[in-house]
């Protein structure tokens, strides 16, 4: 949920072998493939890997207006290469937002390899409140980014976490709908329900059984979403009562809650009993009985509600099967859900053994071949163009 970790990683520390590696398992299991899309792809998870800002790249702070709502971010450019296509990067919850060093470097290895990446400033992000409203936001960035262009280049969005859905969203509006080639998902989800059942019970539907499996969930995910929620109780003892809730929580999985949780009106109480539940059978009930504008957000950013088949960008899902704050079925599920039966798969799922979300720490050999194909992927779209 926090974008991509800018710790030093396994990628960089072993470059020589591992590159070698890579192109190898590439050729061998890409048929046609362009040695050189290959090799520009293990590069570009080295710099991602890296965390560093690469030498000549420029970050332009911008502000613009979509008919009459104005916008601002942060372009990224080369300062030697023409951008070949336009990415906008949408991180997930956090304080620091666009300024985040993880983002800035992020941002700043994909305009190394000639893309324009647009990082809007997303308030909300950074007040850690999860909003519908954000759909708008991020549509007006990839309007601006494509006017930017010339409305004549490949453009896409990376999106991270939380942002996946009101991304997919945006990408959906009448605007955009036939106009937006790519949308890269990391550790994203698809059903609101389903994760909010997670990260309070720590189950999740087995997408090859069918069958429910546990994974501890981190408590990062709970107390984000009562953070993001808090403001729409109808009492504001309530939306007092479980920000300092979150607040305590996100400083520290531990702290004692008993003074606030006693405090609660009826409404705070549903959310509290949501929270405590540990039977995925229960959660449906909870969810129903959440105080309405809770509801009404999380049927609004639920991707499940939507119709999302038909003309779209092609979707490049990257998930950890280890996620403990979204699990690794909501991407699966999401691709499913793009993809009519008999047509071409409108989707591409690349699962890893140790993501941890959406930190990109030090990968396995295995984890940085399958990081490999889905760079490879996006630079495809890039390509065609």
């Amino acid at each position: 949920m926090h974008g991509v970790s800018g710790k030093q990683s396994t990628v960089r520390s072993e470059l020589p072998l591992l590159r070698l590696c890579l192109v190898v398992l590439l050729f061998i299991s890409l048929g046609g493939c362009s040695p050189l899309r290959v090799i520009e792809s293990v590069d570009l998870l080295t710099d991602i890997a890296a965390g560093e800002v690469p030498p000549g790249i420029e970050r332009q702070a911008v502000t613009f207006k979509v008919e009459d709502r104005e916008g601002a971010g942060d372009l990224y450019r080369s300062m030697s290469e023409t951008p070949r296509a336009g990415l906008v990067v949408l991180p997930g919850a956090s304080p620091q937002g666009r300024d985040d060093p993880r983002v800035v470097a992020f941002a700043a290895a994909l305009a190394d390899a000639e893309f324009a990446v647009l990082v809007p400033e997303i308030e909300n992000l950074r007040r850690l409140t999860i909003s519908s409203d954000d759909t708008r936001v991020i549509a007006d960035a990839l309007v601006y980014l494509d006017r930017q262009q010339g409305g004549d280049r490949p453009l896409g969005a990376v999106a991270i976490s939380y942002a996946v859905g009101p991304t997919a969203l945006a990408t959906h509006q009448p605007e955009l709908r036939d106009r937006v080639d790519l949308l890269v998902g990391i550790g994203g989800y698809y059903d609101s329900a389903a994760v909010a059942t997670f990260f309070t019970t720590g189950y999740f539907e087995d997408p090859e059984t069918g069958s429910l499996r546990y994974l501890e969930p981190n408590s990062y995910g709970k107390w984000v979403f009562v953070r993001a929620n808090a403001e729409r109780l109808r009492e504001p003892r309530d939306q007092w009562l479980l920000s300092a809730m979150a607040d305590r929580r996100l400083a520290d999985p531990s702290a004692p809650l008993e003074d606030l949780e006693g405090r609660l009106g009826p409404d705070g109480k549903a959310v509290s009993d949501f929270l405590n539940n540990r039977d995925p059978a229960r959660a449906a009930a909870l969810i129903a009985a959440l105080p309405p504008g809770v509801r009404a957000e999380m049927e609004a950013l639920d991707l499940s509600a939507q119709d999302l088949s038909g003309p779209g960008p092609l979707l490049v899902l990257v998930h950890g099967r280890d996620d403990a704050i979204v699990p690794y079925s909501e991407s699966l599920a999401l691709a499913a859900a793009v993809t009519e039966p008999g047509d071409a798969p409108r989707a591409r799922v690349h699962l890893l053994d140790g993501l941890d979300h959406a930190d990109l720490e030090s990968v396995s050999l295995g984890d940085a071949f399958t990081l490999v194909q889905a760079i490879y992927d996006v630079l495809l779209v890039r390509d065609s163009g």
